[in-house]
């Protein structure tokens, strides 16, 4: 259960719809659950349309109610996130008194974070609606110890499931040889201001490499920077990985604070699974991702992100070496194949309960 359709959401896709495949070839039967069609989107998420907004809640309530009589039925309910839009638990309470439930989250979302098209009505949200959801599940998914932390405080049953890829889909591909080398960063629109927190640096970059660099920018709409001369592409599932792969340095800056401590490092776990050099922020996961010289680069200061780049871009044969070493821990560690059966076990032990 969530609020979008499959394929729409980065944390439904990595956090459970990946796992698909390996849970059916363990017998399970799927049946998704969303309140949010793909003809709504545009207008839930941008400012005003109140009208159109309120027939959506409607919609959501009379769908869920109705899920209500079935619920029964099932031998558990994943909950990602949230399965209703507002501050109440009263439908994910209702779930849970009918069978087992699964809660799951990726992002210090009890902070109350909103989007920029609905912050006028960000007082019908609850901050204390992550705690609460964490209470009532029979387990808790948390994506990473920071999150797994704040989850034990409220349910003593919370396992540490990373966000992981896959390594197979998501893999170095062989593109046409050119001779300028692409800075390239990927992440919803919301996060532009993560990008721009190291324009400066990158700024430096393009007056001392001139055209033998350029920045590509991959989001969920266009993004434009006349000095830099980036003009973005449409992120699309379909042609993700063909977009990534044009990238030899993938960049991921952060502030250090209680929202990007909760961050997973899903970016950074992109371009390291496609061999690519990257150059991270020292905050959260991505400081237990990267050995700092050898798989990649952390970074801190504006002089740091430029003297990194700078010997990224000089030296061809230390890009490729960082990024088969970035590949293989990502292999290892945080790849679908390195969690399936740890994921269908977890599921599995629930239902035996």
């Amino acid at each position: 259960m969530g609020l979008h359709r499959p394929d729409r959401s980065p944390s439904q896709r990595y956090r459970f719809e990946q796992f698909q495949p390996y849970l059916e070839q363990h017998g399970f039967i799927i049946d998704y659950f969303y309140i949010i069609r793909e003809q709504d989107d545009i207008k839930f998420y941008s400012s005003g349309n109140y009208f159109t907004k309120m027939i959506i809640l409607f919609r959501s309530i009379f769908k869920l109610v109705i899920k209500s009589f079935s619920a029964h039925k099932f031998d558990l309910i994943f909950v990602q996130r949230e399965a209703f839009m507002l501050g109440t638990v009263f439908f994910e309470r209702l779930f849970s008194r009918k069978t087992r439930m699964i809660y799951d989250f990726d992002d210090s979302i009890w902070l109350q974070v909103v989007s920029e098209g609905n912050k006028s009505l960000s007082f019908l949200k609850d901050a204390n609606k992550t705690s609460k959801l964490i209470g009532m599940a029979d387990v808790v998914f948390a994506g990473n110890s920071f999150l797994n932390n704040y989850a034990l405080k409220y349910n003593s049953n919370s396992k540490l499931v990373p966000t992981v890829v896959d390594t197979d889909n998501y893999s170095p591909k062989t593109i046409a040889s050119i001779d300028r080398v692409c800075i390239g960063w990927s992440g919803s629109f919301s996060t532009i201001p993560y990008f721009e927190q190291v324009l400066t640096a990158l700024k430096k970059i393009k007056e001392k490499y001139g055209d033998k660099i350029y920045f590509k920018v991959i989001s969920d709409k266009y993004y434009f920077n006349e000095e830099l001369d980036i003009y973005s592409v449409i992120w699309s599932s379909a042609i993700e990985v063909e977009e990534l792969s044009e990238i030899d340095i993938g960049i991921m800056p952060l502030p250090d604070d209680e929202w990007t401590k909760g961050k997973c490092a899903l970016k950074a776990l992109l371009y390291m699974s496609m061999g690519q050099a990257a150059v991270l922020s020292p905050v959260g996961v991505n400081e237990g991702l990267i050995e700092d010289g050898v798989n990649g680069f952390l970074a801190r200061t504006n002089e740091e992100w430029v003297d990194k780049l700078s010997l990224l871009i000089d030296n061809t044969s230390l890009r490729a070496t960082m990024g088969d070493k970035a590949r293989k821990m990502v292999v290892d560690q945080y790849s679908v194949l390195a969690h399936k059966d740890v994921f269908v076990r977890y599921i599995s032990d629930e239902i035996l309960k």
